[in-house]
Protein backbone atom coordinates (compact mmCIF):
# COMPACT_ATOMS: atom_id res chain seq x y z
CA UNK A 1 0.00 0.00 0.00
CA UNK A 2 0.83 3.84 -0.21
CA UNK A 3 3.14 5.01 2.30
CA UNK A 4 1.03 6.83 5.35
CA UNK A 5 4.20 9.18 6.32
CA UNK A 6 4.64 10.21 2.78
CA UNK A 7 1.19 10.66 2.15
CA UNK A 8 0.60 12.89 5.54
CA UNK A 9 3.63 14.65 4.52
CA UNK A 10 2.45 15.60 0.81
CA UNK A 11 -0.99 14.36 0.30
CA UNK A 12 -1.17 16.67 -3.03
CA UNK A 13 2.24 15.09 -4.37
CA UNK A 14 0.86 11.91 -4.18
CA UNK A 15 -2.27 12.77 -5.63
CA UNK A 16 -0.45 13.93 -8.23
CA UNK A 17 2.16 11.08 -9.22
CA UNK A 18 -1.10 8.96 -9.48
CA UNK A 19 -2.96 11.34 -11.61
CA UNK A 20 0.14 10.30 -14.23
CA UNK A 21 -1.52 6.58 -14.08
CA UNK A 22 -5.56 7.99 -14.52
CA UNK A 23 -6.09 7.20 -11.25
CA UNK A 24 -7.83 10.16 -9.11
CA UNK A 25 -6.83 10.29 -5.79
CA UNK A 26 -9.70 10.66 -3.21
CA UNK A 27 -7.72 13.41 -1.23
CA UNK A 28 -10.84 14.42 0.64
CA UNK A 29 -11.65 11.31 2.13
CA UNK A 30 -8.10 10.90 3.24
CA UNK A 31 -8.15 13.94 4.85
CA UNK A 32 -11.34 13.45 6.59
CA UNK A 33 -10.20 10.07 7.97
CA UNK A 34 -7.10 11.99 9.29
CA UNK A 35 -8.47 14.63 10.88
CA UNK A 36 -10.52 12.08 12.88
CA UNK A 37 -7.12 10.45 13.80
CA UNK A 38 -5.90 12.99 14.61
CA UNK A 39 -8.81 14.90 16.82
CA UNK A 40 -8.73 10.99 18.58
CA UNK A 41 -4.85 11.20 18.69
CA UNK A 42 -5.16 15.09 20.63
CA UNK A 43 -7.93 13.41 22.73
CA UNK A 44 -6.05 10.36 23.72
CA UNK A 45 -2.97 12.59 24.78
CA UNK A 46 -4.97 15.17 26.64
CA UNK A 47 -6.96 11.93 28.57
CA UNK A 48 -3.39 10.30 29.39
CA UNK A 49 -2.01 13.61 30.85
CA UNK A 50 -5.26 14.23 32.78
CA UNK A 51 -4.42 10.36 34.09
CA UNK A 52 -0.91 11.03 34.93
CA UNK A 53 -2.01 14.20 36.86
CA UNK A 54 -4.29 12.42 38.99
CA UNK A 55 -2.27 9.77 39.43
CA UNK A 56 0.49 12.03 40.89
CA UNK A 57 -2.62 13.39 43.28
CA UNK A 58 -3.81 10.41 44.77
CA UNK A 59 -0.28 9.38 45.69
CA UNK A 60 0.66 12.63 47.26
CA UNK A 61 -2.79 12.39 48.91
CA UNK A 62 -2.37 8.80 50.23
CA UNK A 63 0.93 10.07 51.37
CA UNK A 64 -0.14 12.84 53.40
CA UNK A 65 -3.46 10.74 54.73
CA UNK A 66 -5.87 12.61 53.04
CA UNK A 67 -9.39 11.09 51.38
CA UNK A 68 -8.87 10.83 48.09
CA UNK A 69 -12.24 8.95 47.11
CA UNK A 70 -12.75 11.75 44.62
CA UNK A 71 -9.92 11.52 42.85
CA UNK A 72 -10.09 7.96 42.65
CA UNK A 73 -13.65 8.04 41.23
CA UNK A 74 -12.50 10.80 38.26
CA UNK A 75 -9.28 8.81 37.48
CA UNK A 76 -11.59 5.30 36.69
CA UNK A 77 -13.77 7.72 33.91
CA UNK A 78 -10.66 9.00 33.11
CA UNK A 79 -9.35 5.18 32.07
CA UNK A 80 -13.48 4.26 31.09
CA UNK A 81 -12.97 7.66 28.28
CA UNK A 82 -9.38 6.25 27.11
CA UNK A 83 -10.39 2.78 26.54
CA UNK A 84 -13.74 4.40 24.71
CA UNK A 85 -11.33 6.89 22.69
CA UNK A 86 -9.05 3.58 21.99
CA UNK A 87 -11.72 1.73 20.43
CA UNK A 88 -12.53 4.64 18.18
CA UNK A 89 -9.29 5.57 17.48
CA UNK A 90 -8.74 1.63 16.75
CA UNK A 91 -11.68 1.60 14.67
CA UNK A 92 -10.48 4.54 12.15
CA UNK A 93 -7.44 3.45 11.88
CA UNK A 94 -8.35 0.56 10.30
CA UNK A 95 -11.27 2.19 8.13
CA UNK A 96 -7.80 4.28 7.11
CA UNK A 97 -6.07 1.07 6.44
CA UNK A 98 -8.97 -0.90 4.70
CA UNK A 99 -9.88 2.25 2.43
CA UNK A 100 -5.65 2.59 1.70
CA UNK A 101 -5.92 -0.94 0.26
CA UNK A 102 -7.39 0.14 -3.19
CA UNK A 103 -5.06 2.65 -4.21
CA UNK A 104 -2.13 1.56 -6.83
CA UNK A 105 1.17 1.93 -6.44
CA UNK A 106 2.97 5.23 -6.91
CA UNK A 107 5.13 5.35 -10.69
CA UNK A 108 9.11 5.45 -10.82
CA UNK A 109 10.40 8.87 -11.84
CA UNK A 110 11.60 7.05 -14.58
CA UNK A 111 8.51 5.78 -15.89
CA UNK A 112 7.04 7.59 -19.25
CA UNK A 113 3.32 9.62 -18.92
CA UNK A 114 1.09 7.90 -20.96
CA UNK A 115 -2.41 6.75 -20.48
CA UNK A 116 -2.29 3.22 -22.19
CA UNK A 117 -0.15 0.66 -24.33
CA UNK A 118 0.36 3.67 -26.66
CA UNK A 119 2.28 5.19 -24.73
CA UNK A 120 4.64 2.47 -23.96
CA UNK A 121 8.62 3.13 -25.04
CA UNK A 122 10.53 0.28 -26.83
CA UNK A 123 14.22 0.11 -24.99
CA UNK A 124 15.88 -2.62 -27.51
CA UNK A 125 14.97 -5.89 -29.85
CA UNK A 126 16.64 -9.10 -30.66
CA UNK A 127 16.07 -11.53 -33.73
CA UNK A 128 18.32 -13.95 -34.20
CA UNK A 129 18.97 -13.11 -37.96
CA UNK A 130 19.56 -9.67 -36.82
CA UNK A 131 17.69 -6.52 -35.48
CA UNK A 132 14.11 -7.62 -36.85
CA UNK A 133 12.62 -10.98 -37.47
CA UNK A 134 13.05 -12.40 -41.11
CA UNK A 135 10.30 -12.77 -42.83
CA UNK A 136 9.11 -16.62 -43.18
CA UNK A 137 8.69 -17.51 -47.20
CA UNK A 138 5.94 -18.89 -46.97
CA UNK A 139 2.36 -17.10 -45.35
CA UNK A 140 2.59 -18.31 -42.08
CA UNK A 141 0.02 -20.12 -40.28
CA UNK A 142 -1.23 -19.35 -36.76
CA UNK A 143 -0.63 -21.51 -33.01
CA UNK A 144 -4.53 -23.08 -34.22
CA UNK A 145 -3.83 -24.50 -37.63
CA UNK A 146 -0.37 -25.62 -36.66
CA UNK A 147 -0.99 -27.13 -33.38
CA UNK A 148 -4.48 -29.19 -34.42
CA UNK A 149 -2.75 -31.92 -36.03
CA UNK A 150 0.12 -32.40 -33.31
CA UNK A 151 -2.19 -32.72 -30.19
CA UNK A 152 -3.67 -29.33 -29.21
CA UNK A 153 -6.91 -29.49 -28.43
CA UNK A 154 -9.62 -26.90 -27.81
CA UNK A 155 -12.94 -28.55 -28.63
CA UNK A 156 -11.97 -31.33 -25.79
CA UNK A 157 -11.21 -28.72 -23.51
CA UNK A 158 -14.31 -26.87 -24.24
CA UNK A 159 -16.33 -29.97 -23.46
CA UNK A 160 -14.52 -30.43 -20.13
CA UNK A 161 -14.67 -26.82 -18.66
CA UNK A 162 -16.03 -24.50 -21.35
CA UNK A 163 -14.03 -21.67 -23.18
CA UNK A 164 -10.34 -20.36 -23.29
CA UNK A 165 -9.58 -23.65 -21.72
CA UNK A 166 -6.74 -25.92 -24.11
CA UNK A 167 -6.21 -29.70 -23.96
CA UNK A 168 -2.62 -30.84 -25.27
CA UNK A 169 -2.17 -34.65 -26.20
CA UNK A 170 0.72 -35.94 -27.58
CA UNK A 171 3.74 -34.36 -28.82
CA UNK A 172 2.34 -30.73 -27.91
CA UNK A 173 2.08 -31.84 -24.48
CA UNK A 174 5.75 -32.94 -24.44
CA UNK A 175 6.68 -29.73 -25.94
CA UNK A 176 4.74 -27.76 -23.28
CA UNK A 177 6.90 -30.37 -20.43
CA UNK A 178 9.69 -29.28 -22.43
CA UNK A 179 9.73 -25.42 -22.41
CA UNK A 180 9.24 -25.79 -18.60
CA UNK A 181 12.00 -27.61 -17.97
CA UNK A 182 14.03 -25.73 -20.06
CA UNK A 183 12.83 -22.80 -18.09
CA UNK A 184 13.50 -24.06 -14.44
CA UNK A 185 16.52 -25.27 -15.58
CA UNK A 186 18.31 -21.50 -16.40
CA UNK A 187 16.39 -19.58 -13.70
CA UNK A 188 18.09 -22.64 -11.16
CA UNK A 189 21.14 -23.59 -12.61
CA UNK A 190 22.59 -19.74 -14.34
CA UNK A 191 20.20 -17.67 -12.95
CA UNK A 192 20.63 -18.75 -9.10
CA UNK A 193 17.08 -18.78 -8.60
CA UNK A 194 15.81 -21.42 -5.72
CA UNK A 195 13.27 -23.82 -7.19
CA UNK A 196 9.83 -24.19 -4.72
CA UNK A 197 6.39 -25.70 -4.90
CA UNK A 198 4.16 -23.65 -3.84
CA UNK A 199 0.37 -24.33 -3.03
CA UNK A 200 -1.99 -23.57 -5.93
CA UNK A 201 -4.53 -22.23 -3.46
CA UNK A 202 -4.00 -19.25 -0.87
CA UNK A 203 -5.87 -17.65 1.28
CA UNK A 204 -7.55 -14.01 1.30
CA UNK A 205 -4.30 -12.63 3.67
CA UNK A 206 -1.83 -14.07 0.71
CA UNK A 207 -4.01 -12.63 -2.02
CA UNK A 208 -4.25 -9.19 -0.23
CA UNK A 209 -0.54 -9.29 0.25
CA UNK A 210 0.40 -8.79 -3.46
CA UNK A 211 -2.64 -6.58 -4.09
CA UNK A 212 -5.04 -8.78 -5.93
CA UNK A 213 -7.54 -8.35 -2.74
CA UNK A 214 -9.81 -6.67 -2.63
CA UNK A 215 -9.92 -4.43 -6.08
CA UNK A 216 -9.17 -7.55 -8.34
CA UNK A 217 -11.54 -10.19 -6.51
CA UNK A 218 -13.58 -10.16 -9.71
CA UNK A 219 -10.52 -11.44 -11.84
CA UNK A 220 -10.06 -14.27 -9.44
CA UNK A 221 -11.01 -17.99 -9.19
CA UNK A 222 -12.49 -18.77 -5.53
CA UNK A 223 -12.71 -22.08 -4.32
CA UNK A 224 -14.51 -23.52 -1.37
CA UNK A 225 -13.29 -26.02 1.27
CA UNK A 226 -15.04 -28.92 1.74
CA UNK A 227 -17.48 -29.85 4.42
CA UNK A 228 -20.19 -27.47 6.05
CA UNK A 229 -21.02 -24.37 3.22
CA UNK A 230 -18.91 -21.89 4.26
CA UNK A 231 -16.88 -23.33 6.47
CA UNK A 232 -13.83 -21.69 7.06
CA UNK A 233 -12.30 -17.96 5.31
CA UNK A 234 -12.27 -18.32 1.71
CA UNK A 235 -9.50 -19.58 -0.71
CA UNK A 236 -8.31 -18.23 -4.22
CA UNK A 237 -7.12 -20.30 -6.74
CA UNK A 238 -3.28 -18.56 -7.64
CA UNK A 239 -3.45 -16.25 -10.46
CA UNK A 240 0.62 -16.64 -10.63
CA UNK A 241 2.84 -18.44 -7.99
CA UNK A 242 4.36 -14.63 -7.13
CA UNK A 243 1.46 -14.37 -4.49
CA UNK A 244 2.58 -17.14 -2.55
CA UNK A 245 6.19 -16.36 -3.25
CA UNK A 246 6.29 -13.64 -2.30
CA UNK A 247 4.00 -14.10 0.73
CA UNK A 248 6.98 -16.40 2.29
CA UNK A 249 8.13 -12.75 3.83
CA UNK A 250 5.09 -12.08 4.69
CA UNK A 251 5.12 -10.38 8.92
CA UNK A 252 9.04 -11.76 8.89
CA UNK A 253 11.62 -9.41 10.33
CA UNK A 254 14.94 -10.81 8.09
CA UNK A 255 18.50 -10.39 9.07
CA UNK A 256 20.36 -8.71 6.22
CA UNK A 257 22.17 -11.47 5.22
CA UNK A 258 19.29 -13.48 4.56
CA UNK A 259 18.80 -10.99 1.29
CA UNK A 260 18.60 -10.57 -1.83
CA UNK A 261 16.39 -14.07 -2.22
CA UNK A 262 15.77 -15.52 -5.83
CA UNK A 263 12.76 -17.80 -5.76
CA UNK A 264 11.17 -19.44 -9.04
CA UNK A 265 8.05 -21.79 -9.39
CA UNK A 266 6.34 -23.57 -12.09
CA UNK A 267 2.47 -23.58 -11.84
CA UNK A 268 -0.60 -23.44 -13.29
CA UNK A 269 -2.11 -19.56 -13.50
CA UNK A 270 -6.06 -18.95 -12.93
CA UNK A 271 -7.38 -15.93 -14.22
CA UNK A 272 -11.22 -15.62 -14.91
CA UNK A 273 -10.22 -12.72 -16.96
CA UNK A 274 -13.07 -10.73 -16.20
CA UNK A 275 -12.50 -7.95 -18.09
CA UNK A 276 -11.14 -9.17 -21.29
CA UNK A 277 -13.75 -11.14 -23.04
CA UNK A 278 -13.86 -10.43 -26.51
CA UNK A 279 -10.29 -10.07 -26.47
CA UNK A 280 -7.80 -12.60 -27.93
CA UNK A 281 -10.81 -15.24 -28.07
CA UNK A 282 -8.76 -17.83 -30.22
CA UNK A 283 -6.19 -20.45 -29.03
CA UNK A 284 -4.01 -19.91 -26.02
CA UNK A 285 -3.11 -16.18 -25.84
CA UNK A 286 -5.60 -15.47 -23.02
CA UNK A 287 -6.18 -18.26 -21.44
CA UNK A 288 -7.93 -18.97 -17.80
CA UNK A 289 -5.67 -21.81 -16.72
CA UNK A 290 -1.79 -21.71 -18.16
CA UNK A 291 1.72 -22.34 -17.28
CA UNK A 292 4.01 -19.98 -15.65
CA UNK A 293 7.67 -20.24 -14.52
CA UNK A 294 7.74 -17.27 -12.51
CA UNK A 295 10.82 -14.86 -11.28
CA UNK A 296 10.32 -13.73 -7.43
CA UNK A 297 13.44 -11.44 -5.79
CA UNK A 298 13.49 -9.98 -1.94
CA UNK A 299 15.96 -7.44 -1.55
CA UNK A 300 17.35 -4.24 -0.05
CA UNK A 301 15.18 -1.08 -1.04
CA UNK A 302 19.16 0.30 -2.70
CA UNK A 303 19.35 -2.74 -5.10
CA UNK A 304 15.67 -3.09 -6.07
CA UNK A 305 16.71 -1.62 -9.96
CA UNK A 306 19.43 -3.32 -10.43
CA UNK A 307 17.65 -6.29 -9.44
CA UNK A 308 15.13 -4.89 -11.80
CA UNK A 309 17.56 -4.68 -15.05
CA UNK A 310 19.04 -8.34 -13.80
CA UNK A 311 15.43 -9.90 -13.87
CA UNK A 312 14.61 -8.34 -17.43
CA UNK A 313 18.05 -10.34 -18.47
CA UNK A 314 17.02 -13.57 -17.10
CA UNK A 315 13.93 -13.29 -18.95
CA UNK A 316 15.68 -12.26 -22.09
CA UNK A 317 17.94 -15.21 -21.73
CA UNK A 318 15.04 -17.60 -22.08
CA UNK A 319 13.91 -16.15 -24.98
CA UNK A 320 17.74 -16.15 -26.75
CA UNK A 321 17.69 -19.71 -26.13
CA UNK A 322 14.40 -20.57 -27.77
CA UNK A 323 15.72 -18.56 -30.85
CA UNK A 324 12.71 -16.23 -30.46
CA UNK A 325 12.41 -12.79 -31.81
CA UNK A 326 11.45 -10.29 -29.35
CA UNK A 327 11.39 -6.66 -27.89
CA UNK A 328 11.49 -5.01 -24.14
CA UNK A 329 9.57 -2.39 -23.74
CA UNK A 330 9.13 -0.02 -20.63
CA UNK A 331 5.94 0.40 -20.05
CA UNK A 332 4.40 3.95 -19.60
CA UNK A 333 2.37 4.96 -15.75
CA UNK A 334 -1.16 4.23 -17.69
CA UNK A 335 -0.49 0.17 -18.15
CA UNK A 336 1.33 -0.99 -15.65
CA UNK A 337 -0.36 -3.19 -13.51
CA UNK A 338 -1.45 -2.08 -9.88
CA UNK A 339 1.72 -3.14 -7.26
CA UNK A 340 4.36 -1.80 -9.76
CA UNK A 341 6.17 1.22 -9.54
CA UNK A 342 8.23 0.47 -13.10
CA UNK A 343 7.55 -2.69 -15.14
CA UNK A 344 9.48 -3.83 -18.16
CA UNK A 345 7.52 -6.14 -20.45
CA UNK A 346 9.53 -8.60 -23.11
CA UNK A 347 7.39 -9.16 -26.34
CA UNK A 348 7.71 -12.27 -28.36
CA UNK A 349 6.76 -11.73 -32.32
CA UNK A 350 4.53 -13.94 -33.61
CA UNK A 351 4.60 -14.17 -37.55
CA UNK A 352 0.40 -15.08 -37.70
CA UNK A 353 -0.06 -11.63 -35.95
CA UNK A 354 2.66 -10.17 -37.60
CA UNK A 355 3.17 -8.08 -34.52
CA UNK A 356 4.66 -7.92 -30.81
CA UNK A 357 3.14 -9.77 -28.07
CA UNK A 358 3.41 -9.85 -24.34
CA UNK A 359 5.39 -13.12 -22.72
CA UNK A 360 6.64 -11.50 -19.64
CA UNK A 361 5.97 -8.65 -17.40
CA UNK A 362 9.15 -7.63 -15.17
CA UNK A 363 7.93 -5.28 -12.06
CA UNK A 364 9.82 -3.79 -9.17
CA UNK A 365 6.74 -3.12 -6.80
CA UNK A 366 9.60 -1.19 -4.30
CA UNK A 367 7.82 -1.32 -0.69
CA UNK A 368 4.58 -1.45 -2.29
CA UNK A 369 3.75 -4.81 -1.20
CA UNK A 370 6.25 -5.31 1.80
CA UNK A 371 3.63 -2.56 2.94
CA UNK A 372 0.74 -4.92 3.02
CA UNK A 373 2.80 -7.69 3.92
CA UNK A 374 4.51 -6.22 7.29
CA UNK A 375 7.81 -7.56 5.48
CA UNK A 376 11.27 -6.02 7.03
CA UNK A 377 14.44 -6.80 7.10
CA UNK A 378 16.72 -4.88 10.09
CA UNK A 379 18.87 -2.71 8.07
CA UNK A 380 22.90 -1.89 9.00
CA UNK A 381 21.90 0.57 11.51
CA UNK A 382 20.18 -2.57 13.27
CA UNK A 383 16.64 -0.57 12.11
CA UNK A 384 13.72 -2.71 11.07
CA UNK A 385 12.78 -1.19 6.97
CA UNK A 386 10.55 -2.65 4.66
CA UNK A 387 11.86 -4.85 1.89
CA UNK A 388 11.41 -4.19 -1.67
CA UNK A 389 9.69 -7.25 -3.73
CA UNK A 390 9.89 -7.91 -7.64
CA UNK A 391 8.38 -9.89 -9.90
CA UNK A 392 8.80 -11.47 -13.53
CA UNK A 393 7.63 -14.46 -15.93
CA UNK A 394 10.73 -16.60 -16.90
CA UNK A 395 8.16 -17.15 -18.75
CA UNK A 396 4.74 -17.75 -19.47
CA UNK A 397 5.07 -21.39 -20.98
CA UNK A 398 1.78 -21.20 -23.07
CA UNK A 399 2.81 -18.25 -25.38
CA UNK A 400 6.45 -19.76 -25.64
CA UNK A 401 4.44 -22.68 -27.17
CA UNK A 402 2.98 -20.33 -29.03
CA UNK A 403 6.13 -18.52 -30.44
CA UNK A 404 7.60 -21.64 -30.56
CA UNK A 405 4.94 -23.32 -33.09
CA UNK A 406 4.72 -20.05 -35.16
CA UNK A 407 8.12 -19.18 -35.98
CA UNK A 408 9.55 -22.15 -36.07
CA UNK A 409 7.15 -23.48 -38.56
CA UNK A 410 8.21 -24.90 -42.02
CA UNK A 411 6.41 -24.87 -45.37
CA UNK A 412 5.09 -28.25 -45.08
CA UNK A 413 3.48 -28.00 -41.17
CA UNK A 414 6.33 -29.22 -39.63
CA UNK A 415 7.81 -27.53 -36.40
CA UNK A 416 11.96 -26.76 -36.51
CA UNK A 417 12.55 -26.95 -33.03
CA UNK A 418 15.30 -24.68 -31.17
CA UNK A 419 18.72 -26.68 -30.36
CA UNK A 420 18.52 -25.92 -26.55
CA UNK A 421 15.05 -27.83 -26.37
CA UNK A 422 16.32 -30.85 -28.48
CA UNK A 423 17.40 -32.82 -25.49
CA UNK A 424 14.69 -32.18 -23.23
CA UNK A 425 12.81 -33.16 -26.46
CA UNK A 426 14.59 -37.25 -26.68
CA UNK A 427 16.76 -35.85 -29.44
CA UNK A 428 14.18 -34.72 -31.70
CA UNK A 429 14.40 -31.71 -33.57
CA UNK A 430 11.23 -31.38 -35.90
CA UNK A 431 7.86 -32.40 -34.55
CA UNK A 432 4.95 -32.75 -37.36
Amino acid sequence: MLDLTQLRKDPDAVAERLRARGVDFDLDAFRSLEAKRKTLQTRTEALQAQRNALSKSIGRGKAAGEDVSAALAESTQVNEALDAVARDNDEVRAQLGQWLLQWPNLPHESVPAGADESGNVEIRRWSPSGTDPAPLPFEPRDHVDLGAPLGLDFETASKLSGARFVVMKGAIARLHRALAQLMLDLQTTEHGYQECYVPYVVNEATMRGTGQLPKFETDLFAARKGGQQGEGDPLYLIPTSEVPLTNFVRDELLPAAALPMRLTAHTPCFRSEAGAYGRDTRGMIRQHQFDKVEMVQIVQPERSYDALEQMVGHAENVLRRLELPYRVVLLCAGDMGFSAAKTCDLEVWLPSQRAYREISSVSNCEAFQARRMQARYRGADGKPAFVHTLNGSGLAVGRALVAVLENGQQADGSIRLPAALVPYMGGVDRIG
